[in-house]
């Protein structure tokens, strides 16, 4: 029956995360994203900067001829509309460019490995898969009034033996998950001890 079980759930992930590639007896546990606050940050400063900017094209086109704007000549107007238009063209791309790499960090958690998926710019990603047996610690952090505000943090998992840190910016207070998380390492972990064990009986 466990292994029906085992077996309906690695479909089930395989369907809904076709982009991982997930042994035959692996399925994914927890699929953590940062914080929708972020986005709507990123939109934020957006929707600031092209009021900033609908106001300069306002003021240029209404501009009476006692100001600076006023008394250019109509190539100087003309280029400084190029450069406003170029400005409103290039925070419309930054925006979602941030959006696109704020919704492709993601930590995946399955019943064996952590699978984290990075990306830092457009074209930028890196994937690091980390056996969970290997992970000596789990941890949340919070820095910053920015981040205590909103309740939001970095995942922190160290690992044993080359003592490196893999962290996961950005994400909701996850009480919770860091719960699971640690429950699944210790399964992955006496699952593997028994494995030993038995190939020392053997």
């Amino acid at each position: 029956m466990k292994k029906d079980l085992v077996r309906l759930r690695h479909a089930r992930s395989t369907k809904d995360f076709p982009g991982l590639k997930l042994e035959s007896d692996e399925y994914v546990e927890l699929a953590i994203k940062r914080s929708p606050v972020g986005l709507i940050l990123i939109w934020t400063g957006e929707a600031i900067g092209f009021l900033v900017m609908a106001v300069l094209l306002t003021f240029m086109m209404h501009g009476g001829e006692g100001n600076i704007v006023g008394s250019l000549p109509a190539s100087g107007k003309s280029f400084m509309y190029f450069v406003i238009y170029v400005l409103m063209a290039a925070t419309l791309i930054a925006g979602i460019i941030g959006s696109h790499v704020h919704r492709g960090n993601t930590l995946y958690i399955t019943n064996h490995r952590a699978i984290q998926n990075s990306v830092d710019s457009l074209m930028s990603k890196s994937t690091n898969v980390i056996e969970l047996s290997k992970i000596e610690d789990v941890s949340f952090n919070q820095r910053g009034l920015f981040e205590y505000v909103f309740k939001l943090g970095t995942i922190r998992m160290s690992t044993i033996g080359d003592e490196t840190t893999y962290t996961f910016r950005l994400v909701d207070t996850p009480t919770d998950e860091l719960e699971v998380i640690s429950h699944l390492i210790h399964i992955e972990k006496n699952r593997i001890g028994r494995g030993r064990n038995q190939e020392e009986e053997n």
